[in-house]
């Protein structure tokens, strides 16, 4: 068999290095693919596939894309769930001997896109690794764009599902597991299930317990900023970690000085939201179509700038739990808020300045180019002004951040002096740095402009001299400059004119002159290219090198920017500075949905007061009917909640918030039958979850427990539910309880914690109007007939429905008055209403014919009931 091209076969050995890759394969202008890549990108992209010579009997199949255009169709590809890998040519090919040297430069992956264009500006684009050891987990998570770096262990209770809710937080495009998590083929498949996001394995040993490394090239904080000193108490976070840095290094090939500090936090730092709650309430995307509009982050989204937008996401994603830390946020708030003067100010100051996270992050990566350097001195020049806004700022927060901002004027007067305002995109071809900075590069650049001078005299001075008119002087790449003649002046043209070119309407000569200016123009052309190139590689190496102080403006830039946010939608929709505290006490005077209240019309909204403590107010039973508003109150507490322990001012006229460890949520039907998972399944393993997480510092909302089963069956375990949490021993958490079960407002008589409310509903006629007030007390009406009505099922269906209905309640009504003379007569160790058995011996009973019953059958029949019961 015929052996492969040396090119061909230097392409199929890098191939086997990055099998789990596209190889983009550089050939002059073009990324070339071969084989079973072409065949399949050529069918992704839409790309003609052509054949190559390869050394073989058949040709390679081959597609191929020009270089220029490549981040579009990585981007296309990344965005399928591909890798990509980048063979460049690293050396000129006209000065190769031999085959030209190539070398994957990058490997792109969904984790790892730093280009601005492939980016969602407000959002993080978060890569994590996850280590598994037996029972215990140990994630770290990295944004490579912004260098934020962060890891966390997981050895508790329920450690799987704590590791969901860790996903959940980040919302990572990329998991790099190790092979004991990825062997577990049931942990895989529930991730896979949960989140779209590209999974792959590495080897275990990059998942090294090796700390030596970590503490040389890594400032390490905990989530507190306390400097790590024992590092090797964490081994999980250490392997965790050692996985994704040598992931990163793998797939950049370059060390990335952005990524300096890494924070060690503990998951219970943070108020814990679990996958279902983040999902439910709807904080950063809408559960239907993961858009924004209709969220948490939609309404609280006033900021100017990308970092303050990725800052505010996180935020929302993590609610603080210490008491000292809302209150800072929320003083900050209320600074803002009153001088609507400064707060205008600071915004529009804001609105000039970049993303300088991201800028960090093109410098550290060698990526930056002239233009990106001027968007960095257009934030700094913003800097000193906004800096100059908080000299008078009376709240500790704003005075930290005061302290901690660096104006950076001597990164802003480096590039002010050295880079033109408007310098091209490329950064090899010359035209970025400005006269002055450099008297080597001025020398050369007077020489061009003087050897252009002398070009055009020449020019003038042949018109004379010859008499032809037309003569001009042109240039090209191949020839150089030249003196171009048209065809009726060619006998005018004198012997010292030497031709150089035939063209149909003339021809082109040179001259000893002309060559000798040449030289000098094309040789301080080049010599200007390469100057400016290095001159610039120096800054950027210089601000490299102050990537530090980049990012501690950046975080001052952006803690600002979210709280001047919060401040201008408080005053925009009227909300309240909430009272924080660890009081365990919630008291909310009209409160209000902060998402349906943007979008209904001003003060159309109808406002509800909530009280819940550790005491008498623990449970609230709420019954009403569909569509009255139950399930929009109890998310809107949920919500009003978490903006105050985010640092956010609140939807009410007044807000007392008893800080909570973590709100679950239990709210429709969130059935998934690819799972194979039943809408009652998926209800109970969501009911277990809550009942073995919740403490008596939770919030519970619980819409509609036990409706996917029978009506017994739902009731019992509705009734036990409700018991469950009410007990302070075996849980105690605040907890709202929206039910159609009206037997449960019983509990209010036999349970202290639990309270009974409704939704106040106006009958007129056979209509009803849902006033979407909550008030004491329960009520024993669904009016699911009305709802019917209003929702447009045929008017023969709801009347008929009706007389049904109507049946219903007077059989009910005759049971009932009998089984209270029942009642009367029961004694102790008798049945009772709602034991199963009772219900089986009355439908046996039933089937019995009294009139055709011996005396004997009578008597066995009785014999078999009693032995029933006792059994």
């Amino acid at each position: 068999m015929a052996e492969y091209s040396p090119m061909m076969q230097h392409y199929l050995a890098t191939k086997e290095k990055y099998k789990d890759c596209i190889l983009f394969y550089r050939l002059g202008d073009f990324y070339e693919m071969f084989f079973d890549d072409a065949v399949n990108v050529s069918r992704e992209l839409e790309l003609t596939l052509t054949g190559k010579d390869c050394g073989q009997e058949q040709r390679a199949p081959m597609c191929g894309i020009p270089y220029h255009a490549a981040e579009s169709y990585i981007a296309k590809l990344v965005q399928n769930g591909h890798k990509v890998a980048i063979c460049e040519q690293l050396e000129d090919p006209k000065l190769a001997k031999g085959i030209v040297k190539r070398d994957v430069i990058r490997v792109v992956t969904p984790g790892t896109v730093t280009e601005s264009n492939l980016l969602e500006e407000k959002r993080n684009n978060f890569i994590m690794s996850i280590f598994k050891k037996g029972i215990f987990f140990g994630i770290a998570v990295c944004d490579i764009s912004t260098g934020d770096f962060y890891s966390a262990e997981i050895k508790e209770e329920n450690n799987f599902e704590r590791l969901l809710d860790e996903i959940s937080r980040y919302s990572p495009s990329e998991i790099i597991a190790n092979e004991m998590l990825y062997d577990c083929g049931e942990e895989i498949s529930k991730i896979k299930e949960r989140f779209d996001v590209y999974i792959s394995t590495e080897d275990e040993e990059k998942f090294s317990e090796e700390t030596e490394e970590i503490y040389m090239q890594y400032a390490l904080s905990d989530d507190k900023g306390n400097i790590i000193k024992d590092l090797e108490k964490r081994p999980f976070a250490v392997a965790a970690i050692n996985g994704l840095i040598k992931y990163i290094e793998d797939t950049q090939k370059t060390k990335l000085e952005h990524i300096n500090k890494i924070t060690i936090y503990t998951i219970t730092k943070y108020m814990s939201l679990d996958i279902n709650a983040r999902r439910n309430l709807e904080l950063t995307e809408k559960m239907r179509d993961k858009s924004k509009k209709g969220t948490l982050l939609w309404v609280l989204d006033k900021t100017a700038t990308s970092m303050g937008g990725r800052l505010l996401r996180r935020w929302i994603s993590d609610p603080l739990i210490d008491v000292k830390e809302i209150n800072n946020r929320l003083e900050a708030v209320k600074e803002f808020k009153d001088d609507i003067i400064l707060r205008g100010e600071l915004s529009s100051s804001l609105k000039g300045v970049y993303d300088i996270e991201r800028l960090a992050g093109k410098i550290s990566y060698g990526s930056a180019n002239a233009r990106d350097l001027n968007s960095l001195k257009s934030s700094a020049s913003k800097l000193p002004e906004i800096k100059n806004m908080l000299v008078n700022a009376k709240s500790g927060m704003l005075r930290k951040i005061y302290d901690d901002l660096d104006t950076l004027d001597d990164i802003f007067q480096l590039i002010d002096k050295a880079i033109v305002d408007e310098p091209p995109i490329l950064i090899t071809e010359g035209g970025i740095i400005k006269m002055g900075y450099s008297p080597e590069i001025d020398e050369l650049k007077t020489a061009m402009i003087d050897g252009k001078t002398w070009l055009v005299q020449l020019e003038a001075r042949e018109r004379e001299e010859t008499g032809i008119k037309g003569l001009k002087v042109g240039y090209n790449k191949v020839f150089g400059y030249y003196l171009e003649v048209t065809k009726s002046y060619l006998s005018q043209v004198p012997d010292r004119y030497i031709r150089k070119q035939t063209l149909t309407g003339g021809e082109r000569y040179i001259t000893e002159e002309l060559k000798e200016l040449e030289s000098k123009v094309l040789g301080a052309e080049e010599k200007v290219v390469a100057l400016e190139y290095k001159a610039f590689s120096e800054i950027r190496e210089h601000i490299k090198s102050q990537i530090q102080r980049l990012q501690k403006s950046a975080m001052a830039v952006s803690q600002l920017d979210v709280l001047c946010s919060f401040a201008q939608v408080a005053e925009d929709f009227n909300y309240c500075m909430p009272e924080v505290d660890d009081s365990g006490i919630m008291d909310i005077k009209d409160g209000r949905h902060p998402v349906i209240e943007k979008m209904l019309p001003s003060g159309a909204f109808v406002a509800n007061d909530t009280y819940l403590d550790k005491d008498s107010n623990r449970v609230s039973i709420i019954t009403g009917p569909n569509m009255a508003g139950k399930s929009t109150y109890m998310r809107q507490v949920a919500l009003i909640t978490l903006m105050a322990q985010i640092g956010s001012f609140v939807p009410a006229t007044s807000a007392h918030i008893g800080v909570v460890d973590k709100i679950f949520t239990r709210v429709g039907a969130s059935d998934d039958l690819s799972m194979g998972q039943s809408t009652f399944m998926v209800e109970m393993m969501e009911v277990a979850n809550i009942l073995k997480e919740a403490t008596a510092n939770s919030l519970v909302v619980l819409d509609e427990i036990g409706r996917g089963t029978s009506t017994y069956d739902g009731l019992s375990i509705a009734w036990a539910v409700a018991e469950y949490i009410e007990n302070k021993e075996k849980c105690g958490a605040k907890t709202l309880f929206a039910t159609h079960y009206h037997e449960l407002t019983q509990l209010e008589d036999t349970l202290e914690g639990v309270k009974n409310y409704s939704i106040a509903v106006k009958e007129k006629g056979e209509d009803i109007i849902f006033l979407r007030k909550i008030i004491p007390g329960g009520t024993d009406e669904s009016y699911g007939v009305h709802v019917a009505r209003l929702a447009g099922v045929p008017k023969a269906v709801t009347q008929r429905a009706n007389e049904i209905l109507k049946k219903i309640e007077r059989k009910n009504v005759l049971v009932n008055k009998a089984q209270e003379k029942e009642d009367k007569k029961q004694v102790s160790g008798q049945l009772d209403l709602y034991n199963f058995k009772l219900a089986e011996i009355a439908h046996e009973l039933d089937k019995v014919n009294v009139n055709e019953l011996t005396p004997i059958e009578a008597l066995n029949t009785l014999v078999k009931i009693k032995e029933e019961i006792k059994g």
